[in-house]
């Protein structure tokens, strides 16, 4: 009785498995539009070509390292306040200001970036044909004809 139940499910299970669809194949071609590589990808309505990057200057301006040195003052005057409220000893205190001056320098440093940097104008061709255009501050990868997806107003690899 066990082998009748046995076999009549590795049928079934045959059977089934003739009826689905391989993943991974489909009719393939251009896919209004839009480029569809032929392998089960359906269609990503926030997915498409970059097809024009434009670099535009922000026209804001700083000396080099004033992002680093205002950082590093307020972050050295935290952390010795945080070690004063949290009863360390002078040794801590100089520590924790030391710590606090390095990690102000480089988030003064990286706000600074952000303020006077370049941003990029990053024209997308998406899969269903629309043309938009993002600003964002930084590229990450994305260059000219690479296919990328559109997220929550930016610009990402795909």
């Amino acid at each position: 009785m066990k082998i009748q139940l046995i076999a009549a499910g590795a049928i079934a299970s045959l059977a089934l498995a003739g009826c689905a669809t391989s993943p991974g194949y489909s009719s393939g071609g251009y896919n209004n539009g839009g480029y569809n590589n032929g392998y089960g990808q359906s269609q990503c309505r926030d997915c498409g070509i970059v097809t024009r990057i434009d670099t535009l200057a922000s026209g804001r301006a700083a000396p080099a390292a004033t992002g680093a040195i205002l950082g590093g003052i307020v972050g050295a005057v935290a952390g010795h306040e945080i070690s004063d409220h949290t009863g360390g000893s002078r040794g801590n205190k100089n520590i924790a200001a030391a710590a606090g001056a390095a990690a102000g320098a480089v988030a003064g440093n990286k706000i600074q970036q952000n303020v006077t940097g370049n941003s990029y104008d990053i024209q997308v061709r998406m899969d269903d044909g629309r043309v938009i255009v993002v600003n964002q501050k930084d590229l990450g990868g994305i260059r000219e004809n690479t296919y990328v997806r559109v997220v929550n107003g930016r610009v990402i690899l795909r």
